[in-house]
């Protein structure tokens, strides 16, 4: 392998891409979303989605690593527009579970589907072949990530 000044400006690149298509991607998704939406109420469903419900506001916050207090904010939206329920913790009574409601899961299909358009224009200058293929690096380096966050 090579020395680490030969690696580390590469793999600064790689993050410094990733940030880049982050900000890009979710502007661009959050310009999808029904007005008073944004992305972090799409990423509360859909974590809830990918990790299954009953997750406490901490452990949410934790896994999406943002402040308590934001988080809170966002739930509080969710559960205004019907996307989210409370329910108590049955491992802690000062404490809540998250569930997503049935029209919490159509808004997190409807807005993936409201983004269709845009990733067909995207396969027209990037094929789907690379898109797939670049799917287990990225994986793995998340999954790397996790461990380090966790650890």
């Amino acid at each position: 392998m090579p020395k680490p000044e030969q690696t580390i400006p590469t793999v600064f690149r790689f993050f410094n891409e990733v940030g880049i298509i982050h900000q890009l991607s979710s502007r661009l998704f959050e310009a999808r979303l029904p007005d008073g939406f944004l992305i972090s109420h799409f990423t509360v469903l859909n974590h809830l989605t990918r990790m299954g419900d009953r997750r406490t506001p901490l452990e949410i916050a934790n896994a999406l690593q943002v402040p308590k207090t934001s988080l809170t904010h966002t739930l509080s939206g969710l559960k205004k527009a019907g996307l989210i329920t409370f329910e108590p913790n049955p491992k802690d009574a000062r404490s809540k579970c998250v569930l997503i409601t049935e029209a919490g899961s159509h808004f997190r299909q409807d807005a993936i589907a409201a983004l269709g358009p845009d990733l067909v224009a995207l396969l027209e200058h990037v094929s789907f072949d690379n898109i797939q293929a670049a799917l287990p690096l990225l994986e793995q380096v998340r999954s790397y990530l996790d461990k380090q966050r966790d650890g």
